[in-house]
């Protein structure tokens, strides 16, 4: 079993521009876990953006816990809050700007699990 507090992580600035912790990672951890996917904790304080970027060969999902933001992907656009989900398919143009007066938190999973490789920035 693995358990990790979020009370403890390390965070840094991603390439995307967010402040991320990866908070599970099956080719980071030391007992490799089997799982398909990769866990991050991300945030954008009130005004930022996160830049232009695609995922070629993943999909990700974001799950959002707090704030307010405008997702794009690709030409569609959406308004994004606390408890709500969004899907992004590989290969789609991606940004995600906080527009709110809070931080825009987020879960972000990626499948198959997040590769520096695989991500382009825009």
């Amino acid at each position: 079993m693995l358990i990790r507090d979020l009370r403890r992580a390390d965070y840094f600035l991603a390439g995307d521009g967010t402040t991320l912790h990866e908070w599970l990672h099956p080719l980071r951890e030391s007992e490799h876990p089997r799982m398909g996917c990769s866990l991050a904790h991300a945030m954008l304080r009130p005004g930022e953006s996160s830049r232009p970027h695609r995922l070629r060969e993943s999909s990700e999902v974001f799950v959002f816990l707090s704030g307010e933001g405008i997702l794009t992907v690709d030409d569609e656009t959406a308004v994004v809050r606390a408890g709500q989900a969004a899907y992004v398919p590989p290969g789609a143009a991606q940004h995600l700007r906080n527009t709110g007066s809070e931080e825009l938190v987020f879960i972000c999973l990626v499948s198959p699990p997040w590769r520096v490789e695989d991500e382009e920035l825009l």
